[in-house]
């Protein structure tokens, strides 16, 4: 697939030619010998017709020559398996090639042949027009020749030839001793010199490992092409099956990264629209650049995915540096310490990291702990002491350390449903939302029952091994307690011996006998806030103590 990528069809066909013979040597030998069998049955017919080519040749005034060729048996074994049919069946078998001079005269002999011989509906390419990705440049047409015989007819020129056969490698020359790629003649035969390879420095540019690269790679190689227009006339060649997401990023990297939506042919269309032949596409883009949500699903070619993928890289990483920033000011402020006052890019240095930046992201990331990062300010620092001080609240600026998902798309932004306040160990369901990114709730929250219409935009998801262990989130409870002196200091010492804190209290309704509680607890799962919940039912004062699901009608606050 490479050699084919960059043009060097002779080379390709040399190597399927020996690896059909190994992996399936009863067909080869099977089709070599009917090929020679057809090959032997029109060989009146061949001679003919090349007779006739060079007749039409002498007849317009154009001098050229002829050459044949007959199909490949592997070529010929995956049309048969693609298109269900013999060899006999297939019209292109046998195939004329025409190699004259100048441009011009191939339109001239492609009229000739058609004025003698009746063509093919639908067979006929112009590759001179419009070339192929890697400089092939020819016209196909498929004719009804002498003898009856249904043949393709190739017409090109000598440079165009060169290219056909030998691809980039055509325009390769030694001079001075050293090997090098000629431009100018590259351009003359329809080849962009910049744009041959373009594709694959990019993937090794966007790749971040030799897996990755591999794998866009083979995505590159494995395609065949549909020709699209942006709205300028400028042609954009697209593997088949491509979205606007890929045309965009196939125009500029800089469009692709600020996509959001797309007009083909005058018309706003879906971002999952398959692009066709000739369709005129106008991406509608955003001031800054930001992966789309599902990017994953709009976009095939290698470098709409791997040019994808490195801005999700980027963003998470910005996003992590930028948590982690914050909670290194958290926790020298707990400590009572101004962040200003401290050096921080020398403790970066003798906790081992390279920059400060580095350390915020790796903090951010969860793979270094704010205790080791004031054990490294600090010697001496206790942390039995302060064995709350690395915990991280759940919040939309956290969620992305917290919560993860196989559908998730890094960096999209996160929210927590305050009708259900979901706490690690709650089963959590994400609903997508215009502007908003992702709104998080638990599995039961009552708000997924208005949604249910909208089931191709919920994503599951899942705490991360982080949320488990080092995350504080806050549970709503709702307590009906005895109205009487004292009640708010009974609540207060239970939850604070249950090893929690209180972070707001709101009153409900109240009669002489009762009163309604609203409290937010900070607990570190759902394991216990349920012991919380269980200390505050023993009390006396206490009638019901629940969590709180029910919140706000606006379930995306």
């Amino acid at each position: 697939p490479l050699a084919r990528r960059i043009g060097l069809y002779a080379l390709a066909s040399e190597m399927e030619d020996l690896s059909f013979a190994q992996i399936n040597p009863d067909a080869r030998n099977s089709l070599i010998e009917q090929l020679e069998k057809l090959s032997a049955e029109h060989e009146e017919n061949i001679e003919r017709i090349e007779t006739d080519l060079y007749d039409l040749l002498q007849l317009i005034g154009v001098d050229g020559r002829v050459q044949w060729r007959r199909k490949q048996p592997y070529s010929i074994w995956c049309k048969m398996e693609r298109r269900s049919i013999s060899v006999r069946q297939m019209a292109d078998v046998f195939a004329f090639r025409v190699i004259i001079e100048h441009k011009e005269d191939c339109y001239r002999v492609l009229g000739a042949a058609h004025n003698r011989w009746d063509c093919l509906q639908d067979r006929f390419r112009d590759f001179i027009s419009v070339p192929k990705p890697n400089g092939y440049r020819s016209l196909h047409t498929t004719v009804r020749a002498s003898g009856n015989r249904i043949v393709e007819l190739q017409i090109r020129t000598e440079a165009m030839h060169q290219t056909a056969e030998h691809g980039v490698a055509a325009h390769w020359g030694y001079k001075d001793s050293a090997y090098r790629f000629d431009d100018v003649s590259a351009k003359q035969a329809g080849l962009d010199p910049k744009a041959s390879l373009k594709a694959f420095a990019e993937l090794i540019e966007n790749s971040s490992d030799p897996d990755d690269f591999l794998e866009h790679a083979k995505l590159e190689m494995y395609r065949d092409h549909v020709f699209t227009f942006t709205p300028k006339g400028r042609i954009v060649i697209l593997a088949q099956g491509a979205m606007p997401l890929d045309f965009a990023y196939e125009v500029h990297t800089a469009i692709g990264e600020t996509c959001i939506g797309v007009k083909i042919n005058g018309e706003p269309r879906s971002l999952r629209t398959l692009l066709k032949n000739g369709d005129v596409v106008d991406i509608i883009r955003s001031n800054t650049p930001a992966p789309l949500p599902g990017w994953e699903s709009l976009a095939i070619t290698a470098r709409a995915r791997s040019a994808s993928r490195k801005l999700v890289r980027a963003r998470e990483t910005a996003e992590f540096h930028i948590l982690g920033h914050r909670l290194v000011e958290r926790a020298l402020r707990r400590e009572g310490i101004d962040p200003i006052s401290v050096e921080l890019g020398d403790v970066a240095m003798r906790a081992d990291f390279v920059s400060l930046d580095e350390m915020y992201e790796a903090i951010g990331r969860g793979r270094y702990k704010t205790i080791d990062m004031l054990k490294a300010a600090f010697p001496g620092f206790s942390e039995a002491e302060k064995d709350q001080s690395d915990k991280i609240n759940l919040s939309a600026e956290t969620a992305s350390l917290l919560i993860a998902g196989a559908d998730l798309t890094p960096g999209i932004t996160l929210h927590m449903g305050t009708c259900c306040s979901p706490l690690p160990g709650d089963r959590i369901i994400g609903v997508h939302m215009p502007e908003r990114g992702l709104v998080v709730h638990t599995s039961y929250c009552t708000q997924l029952e208005t949604l249910e219409n909208r089931i191709d935009d919920w994503v599951d998801l899942r705490w991360t091994e982080l949320a488990q262990t080092d995350a504080l989130a806050v549970g709503r409870v709702q307590i009906r307690a005895a109205h009487r002196k004292g009640v708010l200091v009974e609540l207060c010492t239970a939850v604070a011996e249950a090893n929690a804190n209180i972070t707001r209290i709101e009153t409900g309704e109240r009669r002489e006998d009762f009163i309604d509680l609203y409290v937010d607890i900070e607990v570190e799962d759902v394991k216990r806030l349920t012991q919380i919940l269980a200390a505050l039912r023993s009390l006396a004062v206490v009638d019901t103590a629940t969590r709180l699901v029910e919140g706000p009608t606006d379930y995306a606050n």
